[in-house]
């Protein structure tokens, strides 16, 4: 890690798990700080503005989500939330309400330094390739709203090229299935059932992909919703 190293606010309240994750990240060449409440992670967040916030859900004085959601009301530093609660509506709850990703405790030091690299990677301006995603033979190109396979042009509806292009925009972040149908078909569309999506997803796939039951471009979380790979 080179330069000025990154700042990661870790809000946990149990201090053998705080005194862990300090111990992994700062081996790891990161500048750590610490809230052991939501009090204490509103005030360093104010204070110190980390690169990276390390959430708890389960803290003493409100819910992780609840300060989740007073976060990004003002601001975009990524977070990862690092929760014992493993259920799928606690993922998505987290994810849905702006979580750049997910761990379940317990995990392997290896995992969460890689989560946070990935993150970190995604905030990363990328110049001149705004308008352009890649990985291995499969392209989209923003501006001309193409799709293709190894130089082939790829021929999507109009929702499947709009389903695409979003996940597309967020590489490696898992965006909810109930996130995604909100953008493509309204703030008023039903949540809860995901067969629209399903359905042109299955055909996307059937077009893009070389095995649609292997997917490499765009990988399913089981229960939760999809991402898409990361570009090299």
């Amino acid at each position: 890690m080179s330069g000025v190293p990154p700042t990661v606010l870790i809000v946990e309240d149990e201090r053998y798990i705080l005194k862990v994750l300090e111990t992994i990240l700062t081996s790891d060449g990161y500048r750590v700080i610490m809230a052991q409440s939501a009090a204490g992670a509103r005030s360093s967040i104010f204070s110190h503005m980390p690169d990276l916030i390390l959430l708890d859900l389960g803290l003493p004085d409100a819910d992780g989500v609840q300060l989740l959601q007073e976060t990004r009301k003002w601001t975009k530093i990524p977070v990862i939330v690092v929760s014992a609660r493993n259920m799928e509506r606690d993922k998505v709850a987290s994810l849905d309400n702006g979580a750049d990703d997910y761990i379940t405790k317990p995990f392997s030091a290896p995992e969460l330094l890689a989560r946070i690299r990935a993150v970190l990677r995604r905030r990363e301006p990328t110049p001149g390739n705004e308008d352009r995603y890649c990985v291995g033979d499969f392209q989209i190109d923003f501006a001309k709203r193409l799709v293709t396979v190894d130089g082939e042009i790829i021929r999507l509806t109009q929702v499947e090229y709009r389903i695409v292009e979003f996940i597309a925009r967020h590489p490696g972040k898992v965006l909810t299935y109930g996130h995604i149908i909100r953008h493509i078909w309204g703030p008023y569309a039903d949540t809860e059932n995901n067969r629209i999506l399903r359905v042109n997803m299955s055909n996307i796939r059937r077009k893009i992909e070389r095995d649609s039951m292997a997917p490499q471009y765009i990988l399913t979380e089981i229960g939760v919703g999809y991402r898409m790979a990361e570009q090299a």
